[in-house]
């Protein structure tokens, strides 16, 4: 164990272990949900960053470049390379910021809404494939845990 302010032993992660070790196991979770989507993605000819912008665009329209990358977990210039892709097959839009025009907004286009919707029946049967056999109430005390988890770890207000 490390010393700690606060407190003398902090278990290492020897101790915990990996299956007690929550970062571990959200990236197990998440590797094999993106794995299991890349396939109909690719065939789609859609990235991951490309669909999780059009995911995260057809709930909230409209985001400035820099929220979308945060949203969609997308590093900024991996996000720039898949907008320009994106915006060249029709499916955004970018736009100048009504109030900043050094910003660009990001609009789903009704092409781009198509692709995404042709996408959300894989996407919605891996989200109910990874909730199989755990009860309604487990999954939306799970959902409001990891809601409390990025509240105390996020740096935007988003």
């Amino acid at each position: 164990m490390t010393d700690t302010p606060g407190n003398s032993r902090t278990p290492r992660l020897g101790e915990i272990g990996l299956d007690n070790f929550a970062p571990y196991l959200m990236n197990r979770i998440m590797g094999r949900y993106n794995a299991d989507l890349r396939q109909q993605t690719d065939t789609m000819g859609l990235t991951t960053p490309k669909m999780r912008a059009l995911a995260v665009l057809s709930v909230v329209d409209g985001l400035l470049i820099r929220e979308l990358a945060v949203y969609a977990v997308v590093e900024l210039s991996t996000l720039s390379r898949a907008l320009d892709q994106l915006e060249t097959k029709a499916l955004l839009r970018r736009a100048p910021d009504s109030t900043d025009n050094r910003a660009t907004r990001v609009y789903i286009t009704p092409a781009g809404r198509e692709a995404f919707e042709a996408h959300w029946p894989a996407m919605a049967r891996a989200y109910e494939a990874m909730f199989e056999n755990i009860p309604d109430s487990e999954r939306h005390a799970f959902v409001s845990t990891l809601q409390k988890i990025l509240g105390n770890i996020r740096i935007h207000d988003f």
